[in-house]
């Protein structure tokens, strides 16, 4: 099987990115952003979604993390593009229930073709530690936007609010994870009637 494997260095005025992903991987990660808790939560992507995930990143912090976080979903939203290629024999949707505690999130995944995000997570507070509960939205949304997904999000119930975005982030690993896995009965055809996705 040929490697399903990318690596993307994405440079602005504002953050100097690189992201390499192995769809194949087993779920090893090396994350540097500068925001603790956002490491943590792309430490879920790579484990829950056995992919292996490096992600280097230098932003702006002082200002705040917005730009860090928006840049590094649009990084890998293009090297999980490039890894999976042109979508021969994947298995296209993905979708997963994840709880934490009181906490339950779902998410569903379509290798769509189609940009779309539709995020309901009502988080309980503003700050998980450094973290601004709003950059989760921002990641998913550069992360769709560039791997051309659809992604459905839903915070089905939740107090505390580590665990709700914990939940999220584990459910779309989860979800990723199947999405990208390659069907053995498809093997070599695009999942779609119209040939192309």
């Amino acid at each position: 099987m040929t490697p399903r494997t990318a690596e993307v260095v994405r440079n602005t005025a504002e953050t100097k990115i690189r992201v390499a992903v192995n769809l194949d991987g087993s779920g090893t990660s090396r994350l540097a952003t500068g925001i603790g808790f956002f490491d943590h939560m792309l430490d879920q992507i790579a484990r829950h979604g056995a992919i292996d995930l490096v992600v280097e990143a230098q932003g702006d912090l002082h200002i705040d993390g917005h730009h860090t976080v928006e840049d590094v979903g649009i990084t890998l939203g293009q090297a999980v593009a490039q890894a999976i290629g042109d979508k021969k024999g994947i298995r296209r949707y993905g979708h997963a229930y994840v709880p934490l505690d009181e906490a339950l999130s779902r998410v569903v995944i379509d290798f769509s073709g189609r940009p779309g995000l539709q995020m309901h997570v009502p988080f309980t507070r503003a700050m998980i530690g450094e973290f601004d509960v709003d950059l989760a939205h921002e990641f998913f949304q550069g992360f769709v936007n560039h791997a051309l997904v659809t992604l459905h999000i839903d915070s089905l119930r939740g107090d505390n609010a580590h665990h709700q975005c914990e939940t999220v982030f584990k459910a779309f690993a989860r979800a990723l994870r199947m999405a990208v896995e390659l069907d053995p009965r498809a093997a070599g055809t695009i999942p779609s009637t119209k040939g192309s996705l």
